[in-house]
């Protein structure tokens, strides 16, 4: 089985995580990778500037709103606002960045990636917390061996490993 990559081990080490842009509506990637972090033992805080609330718990405006920081977020956001969102984390001392990808280019943009690197952030780019969070489902899994078959999770996950294993 493909396996990932340090910087996606180091991510999921971490105990408290944003994930930022999470909707009031409950079949969003960003909620489910919300829930999935959450129920996996991890301290999640959910952001959105637009909600007080989302999957019954508070939902902070922005990362510099969540008491204590954090250690890593998750962007689930439109590609145009995930710089922001990577600079917001880097001034606050986040060192670990997950931009959201699985299909099309989810929170992924040139910008944000740039700013990652001239801040020296460790920065996942593109894939998914749910295609590693155990137990993953078997459509992440499915999803997971397709995009590493296809080239399109290389630096998520290590592909040295025989990927018709998965």
């Amino acid at each position: 089985m493909n396996e990932p990559t340090l910087e996606v081990v180091w991510f999921l080490a971490s105990r408290r995580i944003a994930v930022v842009g999470v909707s009031r509506q409950s079949n969003q990637p960003a909620n489910a990778i919300y829930r999935k972090l959450r129920d996996s033992g991890h301290e999640v805080f959910a952001v959105n500037p637009r909600a007080h609330s989302v999957e019954g718990a508070r939902c902070y405006s922005d990362l510099a709103s969540i008491p204590g920081g954090v250690e890593a977020v998750v962007v689930v956001t439109p590609p145009d606002a995930s710089a922001g969102v990577v600079r917001e984390a880097a001034d606050l001392g986040v060192r670990h960045i997950w931009l959201h990808r699985a299909v099309g280019e989810g929170s992924v943009s040139d910008e944000a990636v740039e700013a990652g690197c001239e801040r020296g952030l460790e920065v996942i780019v593109g894939g998914c917390p749910l295609m590693f969070v155990e137990p993953v489902d078997l459509a992440h899994r499915c999803l997971r061996w397709w995009l590493v078959r296809t080239g399109k999770l290389d630096g998520v996950v290590s592909i040295t490993e025989d990927v018709d294993a998965a």
